[in-house]
């Protein structure tokens, strides 16, 4: 049977940065025309691809075929958030010295958000630096960690606390790959895309909440490509105006310093996908600052309904991480937005407007958890 649905074109959207400036590439099939999209961003024809086993299984043949004219050297790991460790980008660091690769080649991030943090952090230390550009292959990469030139690691202490600031050469966005995504992973991504509207975009929200939500749930590709650009068009605006997040772009951060000490309770072993740690995270935000009379209930009843109606993660799923409200502000003190010891959160005034909070009352957030924890 012939496919007469008319091709959807691929858009381009510049992050500006100066010197460091680059475009990000949205649009389905862009894969298959890969080598083409590389084009001019490194002086040589070598490329190392870092990616995981899934990815490689699932797309491997593809990307290959697409850089059949060049010198490529794959680098495939395996998938999961613990693969983000000292150990690990060791073993990567040494993989691109035993290949020869040199400052001047390329590197590929070719997979989620794992991939893009430790693809992107090696390329920035490799050698002093050497360029990478994203190929995001989950919905929470494409719309929120290829963007932005935020790399890094995992420790014992926290979630993504050794690392650097290095911006890709490009990113390229192919939305036909999500395709291939299993259901949790895509919503897990999906949260990243509901905190665009949270943060300071009511009108996306609301464009949610009435049915694009659903929309991209279901693939629909015109909604894929929209709610992708808007994300992105979001995230490049802030990262412009602050890239090495010393004031605006930590609003970003809605619900990942709640997640982020759900991630670390659960042990990064699978149980707890980072985009549902942001899920919860976010609406514990909201919950929070009802509590504390900076927002109003029915903005943080909308959250939480909307997240029952596309059943996306809750703090009613998150039993078996409350137990222990101490341990979880330990480790929110863990958080890198803190400063001087106080607690800095991300809350809401209403859906579409956030601030920063840098002196959150630890009392307060313990009072909190413990009433999660009772209520659970």
């Amino acid at each position: 049977m012939i496919d007469t649905r008319t091709p959807i074109p691929s858009q381009v959207l510049g992050v500006d940065l100066g010197d460091r400036s680059y475009d990000i590439v949205i649009g389905p099939g862009l894969l298959r025309n890969l080598n083409q999209q590389l084009e001019g961003l490194s002086p040589t024809a070598r490329i190392a691809v870092i990616t995981d086993e899934t990815v490689h299984t699932l797309h491997g043949a593809t990307l290959e075929a697409a850089l059949s004219e060049r010198q490529t050297h794959m680098i495939i790991r395996p998938a999961g958030e613990a693969q983000k460790s000292l150990a690990n980008l060791e073993e990567i660091l040494n993989n691109l010295f035993n290949a020869g690769l040199n400052r001047s080649d390329l590197v590929v991030a070719f997979g989620g958000g794992v991939i893009g943090d430790l693809a992107g952090f090696a390329a920035s230390i490799y050698k002093r630096g050497m360029p990478f550009v994203q190929v995001p292959t989950t919905l929470l990469s494409q719309v929120d960690s290829s963007v932005g030139g935020k790399t890094a690691i995992n420790n014992r202490f926290g979630k993504n606390l050794i690392g650097a600031f290095y911006q890709p050469q490009k990113v390229v966005t192919d939305t036909e790959l999500l395709r291939t995504l299993p259901v949790r992973e895509l919503k897990a991504g999906y949260a990243e895309v509901l905190k665009y509207g949270l943060l300071g975009d009511s009108r996306f929200f609301n464009q949610l909440e009435s049915g694009l939500g659903q929309r991209i749930l279901d693939l629909d590709e015109v909604s894929l490509t929209e709610a992708i650009h808007v994300s992105c068009a979001t995230k490049a605006k802030i990262v412009a105006q602050d890239e090495r997040e010393g004031g605006v772009r930590a609003l970003l951060n809605l619900g990942h310093t709640f997640g982020h000490a759900l991630e670390l309770q659960a042990g990064y072993d699978g149980d707890l996908l980072h985009g549902e740690a942001v899920s919860v995270g976010m609406e514990m935000a909201f919950r929070f600052a009802v509590e504390q009379g900076l927002c109003d209930a029915t903005d943080a009843d909308r959250l939480t309904a909307h997240l029952a109606a596309t059943q996306m993660p809750r703090i009613s799923d998150m039993a078996h991480l409350l137990h222990d409200p101490a341990a979880l502000l330990i480790h929110m003190g863990q958080d890198k937005k803190n400063d001087n010891g106080h607690l800095t959160l991300i809350l809401p005034r209403r859906i579409g407007e956030t601030f920063i909070e840098k002196r959150a009352d630890r009392e307060s957030v313990l009072r909190f958890l413990t009433q999660l924890r009772d209520e659970a």
